[in-house]
């Protein structure tokens, strides 16, 4: 995979000739209630990477990914995804756009009153407009297939594991073929073994699929996993960016506590 990693200890200036980034970021601020959580935030996300992005509780990472989908809108910067700024678009724009876009929100959010197929089934409906019965039914199993659940159609989720759970919120998140996906803590509230299938699954979909992927976590094991590229957000900044090697060598206090 052709990446553009550095090995710098602190974050490049932000540079808009890449051709091959799907998103970029540019000095990206948003506050609450007057608390500045995100400021001055840059970074990139090439084609076909998995971009990890580390960090303590409250610095402000799953507030990134949000703004990135405008599920909150920023205070000030610019996002562009697939050359469009987000901020820009209208309704109708911006829900074309997040077509291309999977989220998997870290409690999962499944329709507790659905069955898995039913789950799988509204969401693809909603974004895939025209399909027959047929395809739809083709598109589920196959989807189901791919995160290893092919069996369970019918069960409910109250009927689920939490590592079942959240394959099948991934299953959903997958069954619209987006270019992009967002993982929200994808490995959060899951055992060490567990854990790790969800990471490893992480990257056969990045490999099925060909997405570009944010990865938010604080979970090294899944870092190390599925890092082509690693940020660290610290109080609402860029801190550091480059491979995980680097991070893993790094003598520096604040990066240390995270590779023990």
């Amino acid at each position: 995979m052709n990446l553009k990693q550095t090995d710098v200890s602190i974050l490049s200036p932000y540079k808009t000739n890449s051709n091959d980034a799907v998103i970029e970021i540019c000095n990206l601020r948003k506050s609450f209630d007057n608390q500045e959580v995100l400021q001055d935030i840059s970074l990139k996300l090439y084609n076909g990477e998995n971009l990890v992005v580390l960090g303590k509780s409250g610095s402000g990472k799953s507030v990134l990914i949000k703004c990135i989908v405008r599920l909150l809108n920023l205070d000030s910067g610019i996002i562009n995804v697939f050359g469009q700024d987000v901020m820009g678009l209208e309704r109708k724009e911006l829900n074309e756009l997040r077509k291309k876009i999977g989220f998997l929100f870290q409690s999962g959010a499944l329709y507790d009153s659905m069955t898995v197929k039913q789950n799988l089934e509204f969401h693809l409906k909603r974004i895939k407009k025209g399909l027959s019965k047929k395809e739809i039914d083709e598109k589920i199993a196959e989807t189901l297939e791919n995160v290893g659940l092919p069996d369970s159609s019918d069960k409910m989720p109250s009927q689920l594991s939490g590592g079942m759970r959240k394959r099948i919120s991934l299953a959903r998140t997958i069954v619209i073929d987006p270019e992009i996906m967002l993982y929200d803590e994808p490995t959060t509230g899951l055992d060490p073994v567990t854990s790790d299938e969800i990471s490893l699954l992480i990257n056969e979909i990045q490999e099925k699929y060909k997405t570009s992927s944010i990865i938010i976590t604080h979970d090294i094991a899944c870092a190390r996993t599925n890092a082509d590229r690693v940020i660290m957000l610290m109080d609402g900044r860029n801190y550091l960016e480059g491979s995980l090697e680097m991070f893993e060598k790094s003598t520096d206090p604040n990066i240390k506590p995270f590779f023990k």
